[in-house]
């Protein structure tokens, strides 16, 4: 039987259609290549974007609400590859898991960008225009991804000028307003290469001589200090990190390092990785004093997990001689379904108590964060996740030294989890105008100034310590004193504005009654 008229046309603009979309999941693929192009990584990262914008907007807002979606489901299937790594540290149990994990986390994420561009149109009443609200839409959601449900801000757009001409960004106004100003930069070229309205080349013209103006008004960076900072690695691979048989040579290897060299080499301070220790702390007394005999008066901090009570922590201590721990700091901000679940008292009544007693169950620390380390002076510890998280650098307190940064980044594979990792790090530097000293268990472990350049560097997958002078701290940026509640309040009150005004124009077209 011959195919009708009309049904192939609804064939044709249903294979259409699938095209489309398989075209924009692509190039939101390539929209997170910028994340693994340090040198190219904005080019790549804008391009991808300003094409996208040629294929999202769609005639109604649901439809461009969809495709916004499988942009982000391309952009964090992408970006957030590494994901799958902890299913396979024991394949034969978990690696099934894998790829729903990393399916479930894309899409889940790509609801913020389905929703952003969906706002977009409906605040712009026309296809055309909504390039013009993504700036306000997309920087909400982003906003809305890092603080909602614990929060997850890894992969924002603004990690992507790290390190090039435009970092002084993250200093002014942030990740997320860095985010705006990046998405705003890309709407408007496409606005002017579509629309041509004379009128937007004044704020593209405005914000390159004001980021120009921003750079060269930037404090320079005062020399390091005559302080000597020692960052071990022991290169412990997770699937045998926690091994009885590896335990003892992991250890023994960050205890070759710490006491390396002679005294005329001799570090100020020591650093060990995230749960670097093989012991609770509760027990750990042999292998610290261990540790202060190898460092020869040098302060060492290390992770180490702890037990008070029936609670169990993540922690970093300062061990200052033998049976000498000066400082304990706890990790505040848990990895959900990693180190707890989310919700627990609500999920046992569901009958999901199983799930929720699988998962390790650490508590929450509290406290600033900040301990004092001879060499390094006043820093403030962050362990592992919590560098992702622009916030928890303000917890109260004086102002810190360093930040440190002590991570297992074995979790992540040997690619892009790691170095996206690494590059969080630098920008919480950026932000802050504080260096970052990162140690990590596989690497990559570095000294970080507080430009957010990295100085030195051990790289991934390689066993051994890095020395290296400590870098000083800069003036307190701008956006360290304000933080990100001036952009949310102007993007709530620009979305509040539209939403009015909308209103207002429809009720405005509405036919009178008779």
């Amino acid at each position: 039987m011959a195919e009708t008229p009309a049904r192939g046309r609804r064939s044709r603009s249903g294979w259409a259609g699938v095209r489309r979309g398989a075209f924009v999941v692509l190039l939101g693929a390539a929209m997170g290549l910028g994340h693994d192009l340090p040198a190219f990584g904005l080019a790549v990262t804008l391009s991808a974007f300003l094409l996208a914008l040629r294929f999202v907007p769609q005639p109604g807002a649901r439809a461009t609400g969809v495709q916004g979606w499988l942009l982000g489901v391309g952009y964090f299937g992408w970006t957030l590859r590494w994901i799958v790594e902890p299913f396979l540290v024991d394949i034969a149990r978990h690696g099934w898991m894998a790829p729903f994990a990393l399916v479930l986390m894309a899409g889940g994420l790509a609801l913020f960008w389905g929703l952003a561009f969906w706002g977009a149109h409906r605040l712009a009443r026309a296809q055309g225009a909504v390039a013009l609200w993504l700036p306000v839409t997309l920087t909400l959601a982003e906003l809305a991804r890092g603080h909602l449900f614990t929060g997850f801000p890894w992969g924002l757009l603004s990690y992507t000028v790290i390190g090039g001409p435009v970092d002084v960004w993250l200093a002014w106004v942030g990740p997320y307003g860095a985010t705006a100003l990046l998405v705003a930069t890309v709407c408007t070229t496409h606005h002017l290469l579509t629309r041509r309205p004379r009128w937007l080349w004044v704020p593209l013209v405005l914000g390159a001589v004001a980021t120009v103006g921003l750079q060269s008004i930037s404090a320079p960076v005062p020399a390091p200090s005559d302080q000597i900072v020692r960052l071990v690695q022991p290169n412990a691979p997770q699937h045998l990190k926690w091994d009885r048989d590896w335990m003892p040579v992991f250890f023994d290897r960050a205890l070759a390092a710490t006491g390396a060299g002679d005294a005329q080499t001799a570090p100020d301070a020591v650093i060990w990785p995230e749960t670097s220790i093989p012991s609770l702390l509760n027990y750990a007394a042999p292998l610290t004093d261990r540790m202060a005999q190898a460092a020869r008066g040098a302060p060492v901090v290390a992770g180490v997990q702890r037990r008070e009570g029936e609670a169990y922590y993540n922690s970093a201590i300062v061990i200052d001689g033998p049976d000498m721990i000066s400082d304990v700091v706890d990790k505040r901000h848990l990895v959900p379904f990693g180190e707890y679940i989310p919700f627990a008292a609500v999920l046992r009544p569901l009958g999901l108590g199983t799930l929720v007693d699988q998962v390790a169950g650490f508590s929450a620390g509290t406290g600033t964060g900040l301990m004092q380390v001879g060499g390094l002076g006043l820093v403030r510890v962050l362990i592992c996740y919590e560098g992702i998280f622009p916030e928890e650098i303000d917890r109260g307190g004086p102002r810190p030294d360093v930040l440190l940064v002590l991570t297992n980044d074995a979790w992540f594979g040997a690619n892009a989890g790691p170095r996206q990792h690494l590059a969080q790090a630098r920008a919480r530097a950026i932000e802050q105008g504080i260096p970052v000293i990162r140690a990590a268990n596989t690497g990559i472990s570095a000294v970080i100034d507080a430009r957010g350049r990295i100085l030195d560097s051990l790289p991934l997958n390689t066993q051994g310590f890095l020395d290296a002078p400590v870098p000083t701290r800069l003036p307190v940026t701008l956006y360290a004193r304000l933080g990100d509640w001036p952009l949310a309040v102007l993007l709530a009150t620009l979305i509040a504005g539209g939403a009015l005004r909308r209103r207002a124009i429809v009720v405005d077209r509405t036919p009178p009654q008779e």
